[in-house]
């Protein structure tokens, strides 16, 4: 159902998490600023300095100069890019907000496609890459892997290669803000809050300029944040293989008694020995860590230190937003 909204009086935020994107800001505007600027909607351009080591802060204070409508977050260090954007959206005043990337992989020229669904009554519309030829073939496959695992093991289903790229309506903003939790994953808290959503394709361009930040490890770590963010299932497999391996080691005692009642006591092997003293050690120190994984995220999570904190805040149209050591 088509909702009543007149555009001219209402306000988009368009949130960029940043961290040393110093060489993709340039193009970055030249682009974005022209199709915003065609909008039938007033915009605000929220970007968020994620503890950059490069000059990314003093060439977006430079641009704000010309850009009336950039309001920049300056945090105090680097928290990470879900932090990042969920400090964007506690400063965006926009009716409906859209994160997106600072390296145009995804087009702004769909965010006018967004919008117009946001006006035909969904509450969440979010961009889905229709194809990863940009990727690597290595980072294609794993992520295929990361989707199809996690669908199989949690209750909320993830869209595959859906990134950060949606429009959230305020409504959306407010329930994605009320999760407070520290170790974050997004998206799987935009699928978790649920409302109207619609899927919008494109095709994910390679990086006009610089490098990803994103590095394998930081990738497979943020999956298993994922995993064990919406699934206890890695937990429950570890209890049914405890009792399958109980089960085993008794049947298998009672072949080693019945066989030495009615054959008699021979030789033991000592190889065998060993490897099952190995394997199954192994078994153990995997499950202790899976273990603390969780007992990890209750640590962290139990001391309710701030998801991030605010250095400075540069805000043209709203001088009374300038402040020094905000937290959320």
């Amino acid at each position: 159902m088509n909702r009543e909204i007149e555009l001219s009086s209402s306000l988009i935020s368009i949130i960029i998490p940043m961290k040393n994107e110093s060489a993709t800001l340039a193009q970055l505007f030249s682009v974005l600023t022209p199709i915003l600027a065609d909008f039938p909607i007033n915009y605000e351009i929220v970007a968020v300095n994620d503890g950059s080591c490069d000059d990314t802060l003093a060439k977006l204070i430079e641009l704000s100069k010309n850009e009336i409508n950039l309001k920049i977050i300056d945090l105090s260090r680097n928290f990470g890019k879900e932090a990042a954007l969920y400090a964007g959206f506690s400063y965006a005043q926009g009716d409906c907000a859209v994160a997106m990337d600072a390296d145009l992989q995804d087009p702004p020229e769909l965010i006018l496609e967004m919008i117009n669904w946001w006006q035909q009554g969904y509450e969440i519309v979010t961009g889905v890459h229709q194809s990863r030829e940009s990727d690597t073939y290595l980072k294609r496959k794993t992520a295929n892997l990361f989707y199809q695992s996690i669908n199989k093991v949690s209750d909320i289903k993830f869209t595959p290669n859906a990134g950060d790229f949606r429009l959230l309506d305020r409504t959306a903003i407010n329930a994605f803000l009320s999760l407070d939790e520290r170790v974050r994953f997004n998206k799987g808290l935009f699928a978790w809050i649920g409302f109207k959503e619609k899927l919008v394709y494109h095709k994910r361009s390679e990086r006009t300029a610089g490098t990803s930040q994103w590095k394998y490890l930081q990738l497979f770590k943020f999956a298993i944040d994922g995993i064990t963010s919406f699934s206890k299932a890695p937990l429950e497999v570890w209890f049914y293989l405890g009792i399958f391996t109980a089960i085993a080691g008794f049947l298998y005692g009672v072949f080693i008694f019945t066989r030495t009642i009615l054959l008699g006591i021979d030789t033991p092997g000592y190889a065998s020995l060993l490897i099952f003293v190995l394997f199954f050690s192994g078994l153990q120190m995997v499950g202790v860590g899976i273990l603390g994984k969780y007992i990890g995220r209750i640590f962290i999570e139990s001391k309710r230190r701030p998801i991030f904190i605010v250095r400075k805040i540069y805000d043209n149209l709203n001088a009374n937003l300038h402040g020094e050591g905000n937290e959320f």
